[in-house]
C-alpha cells in the first residue's frame, strides 16, 4: 500500500506536466489540444480519489541537506485541497473552451500549458511533506501563474502582472524566508508534525515574531495590507481569475497558513501566544474592510476580487482562532468558497463574452436574457453568504463555533455583520438582473454551451456540499489537528 501511495503521489505531481508537450504539439488543433487538457484533468482527479482511498504514504524527491528534503506526504488536509483543485481543473478547462473561443483569445495553447504547470505546483503544495517543500511549490505557483495574469500582453495587463509578482515575491523574501530560517534555527527541522515542531524552550516572544512573519509572508492569503496583488490580477482573462480565486493561488495561500498553524506551531501553542489576538483582530478587520470596499465596486470582477479578500479573511481568522472547530471550519471554507466563487467568476466571464458587459450597473434585466447564468450566480452567491441549502452555511457555522470556543465573542459579531454585507453586495446583482426589465430589443442569449455546463456543475455542487458538508467536516476532523 505504501508503494502504491508513493507512485500515486508522484503521478499526481507529474501527470499535469505530461499534458504540456501534448498541448504544444496540438497547439494548432484546438479540439485535440483541449481534449488533452480535459482528459488529463479527469485522470488527475481519479488519482486523487485513489490517494483518498489509501490515506497514508510519502516519498522523498530530493535530499538537499541532512533533515532537509523536498518530499511529498499524504495527509488529510492536503487530500482535501488536492481533491478540490483536481476536480475544478477539468471544470475550469471546460469553461475556458467556451470563453477562449467565444472571445477569440490569442495564445490559447500557452494558456493551457501554464494552467497545467500551475496545477502540478498545486499538487506539490497540497502534498508537501515539510515546510521547505511547501515553500518551493508555493513559489512555482507564483511564477507559473504570472504568464496567465499577463496573458493579454497589454500595458494594463503587464502593470497588473508587475503588481502581482512584486507583492508575492516581496512578501516571500521579506517575511516567508526569514520565518522559515527562524523555524529551522529554533526547531532544528522543517518537518510537518501534529502539535508543532517547537519545544517548550522556545520563548513565546520568538514564536510570536515567527507567526507574524508567516502571516504576512504567505502573501497569497491576501491578508491586509498585502492584498493589492489580487485586485490587480483581475486584468487576466476570466478563466485565469477563476483559477486564481478558486483552484490555485489564493487557496494555496490560505491552505499554507492553516498548515503552518497546525503542523509547525500547533493549535495549542498558537492559542497561548501574546500576538494571537492581534492576528485575530487583523483577520477580522480584513473581513469587514474588504466587504466595504467590495460594495463600492461597479466593475463585476473588482467586486468579486474584494469579496475574495474578505472571504480569505474567514479562513485565516479560523486558523488564528486556534480551536479545533475553527481550524476545521477554515478547511471547510476553502472547499465551500472554491465552488461558490468559481461559479461567480464563470458568470462574470459569460456576461462579458456573450454581451460585453462588465459593469454591474449594466446588468439591469439581464436575468431575462441569461437565466441559467444568473440562476447559477444566485446559487453561488447564497453559498458564499452562508444560507441553506447551500454548502457555505456549514463552514460559517463551524467558524462561529470556533469563535465561541476561543472566547472571541466579537468575532461572532464580525462574521454575522460580514454575512449581511455579503447579502448587500452579492444579491444586488441578481436583483438587478431579474427584477428590472430586460434591455430593449434583447433576446435570450446564453454563453457557449461548454461555459454554461461548467457553471451549472459548480452551482449544483454548492447544493451537494450542503448535503455532504458534515461528511467533509468529519474527514477533516480525522486529521490530527491538535
Amino acid at each position: 500500500m505504501m508503494q502504491s501511495a508513493t507512485q500515486l503521489l508522484l503521478l499526481a505531481l507529474v501527470l499535469p506536466l505530461l499534458a504540456v508537450p501534448g498541448i504544444l504539439l496540438a497547439r494548432n488543433q484546438p479540439n485535440l489540444r483541449e481534449a488533452i487538457s480535459l482528459l488529463t484533468g479527469a485522470a488527475l482527479f481519479i488519482v486523487n480519489l485513489c490517494l483518498f482511498s489509501l490515506g497514508e504514504g510519502g516519498v522523498v524527491l530530493v535530499e538537499i541537506l541532512p533533515r532537509l528534503a523536498i518530499s511529498l506526504e499524504l495527509q488529510p488536509l492536503g487530500l482535501v485541497f488536492g481533491l478540490v483543485a483536481s476536480f475544478l481543473w477539468p471544470i475550469t478547462t471546460l469553461y475556458a473552451i467556451g470563453y477562449m473561443r467565444g472571445h477569440d483569445e490569442d495564445n490559447q495553447a500557452r494558456f493551457y500549458v501554464f494552467f497545467a504547470i500551475a496545477i502540478s505546483a498545486v499538487m506539490g503544495l497540497a502534498y508537501s511533506g515539510n515546510l521547505f517543500t511547501l515553500f518551493v511549490f508555493y513559489e512555482i505557483v507564483t511564477f507559473s501563474t504570472y504568464p496567465l495574469v499577463t496573458h493579454a500582453g497589454t500595458e494594463k495587463a503587464l502593470k497588473g502582472g508587475r503588481t502581482y509578482l512584486s507583492l508575492l515575491l516581496g512578501t516571500s523574501i521579506v517575511f516567508f524566508i526569514p520565518a522559515m530560517i527562524g523555524t529551522w534555527f529554533f526547531a532544528g527541522n522543517l518537518d510537518f508534525q501534529p502539535g508543532g515542531v517547537f519545544g517548550e524552550e522556545v520563548s513565546p516572544i520568538a514564536l510570536s515574531v515567527l507567526l507574524v512573519l508567516f502571516a504576512f509572508g504567505i502573501g497569497k492569503a491576501a491578508l491586509m495590507p498585502f492584498h493589492r496583488w489580487l485586485p490587480a490580477a483581475m486584468v487576466a482573462p476570466t478563466p485565469v481569475s477563476a483559477l486564481l480565486h478558486a483552484v490555485a493561488v489564493v487557496k494555496a495561500g490560505v491552505f499554507s497558513v492553516v498548515t503552518v498553524v497546525v503542523y509547525i506551531f500547533g493549535i495549542d501553542t498558537v492559542a497561548k501566544l501574546p500576538i494571537t489576538p492581534f492576528l485575530v483582530y487583523l483577520a477580522g478587520a480584513s473581513i469587514l474592510l474588504a466587504s466595504l470596499v467590495a460594495m463600492r465596486q461597479d466593475n463585476f470582477k473588482s467586486r468579486l476580487a474584494y469579496s475574495t479578500v474578505s472571504q480569505l479573511g474567514y479562513i485565516t481568522l479560523g486558523a488564528f482562532l486556534a480551536s479545533e472547530a475553527a481550524v476545521a471550519g477554515s478547511l471547510l471554507h476553502i472547499v465551500m468558497h472554491a465552488f461558490g466563487k468559481i461559479t461567480l467568476f464563470f458568470c462574470a466571464g459569460a456576461l462579458y463574452v456573450a454581451h460585453h458587459k462588465s459593469q454591474i450597473s449594466e446588468f439591469d434585466g439581464m436575468g431575462r436574457v441569461m437565466p441559467i447564468t444568473f440562476i447559477a450566480f444566485t446559487l453561488g452567491a447564497l453559498s458564499i453568504i452562508g444560507l441553506p441549502p447551500l454548502g457555505g452555511v456549514w463552514s460559517k457555522w463551524f467558524l462561529m463555533m470556533g469563535a465561541l470556543d476561543s472566547g472571541y465573542m466579537i468575532m461572532l459579531a464580525v462574521l454575522s455583520i460580514s454575512s449581511l454585507l455579503n447579502i448587500v453586495y452579492l444579491l444586488e446583482i441578481p436583483a438587478r438582473a431579474f427584477l428590472k426589465p430586460a434591455p430593449e430589443g434583447a433576446t435570450l442569449q446564453e454563453a457557449r454551451s461548454s461555459s454554461v455546463l461548467a457553471m451549472t456543475i459548480t452551482a449544483l455542487m454548492c447544493i451537494a456540499l450542503f448535503i455532504y458538508g458534515s461528511d467533509i467536516y468529519e474527514f477533516i476532523r480525522s486529521a490530527r489537528l491538535t
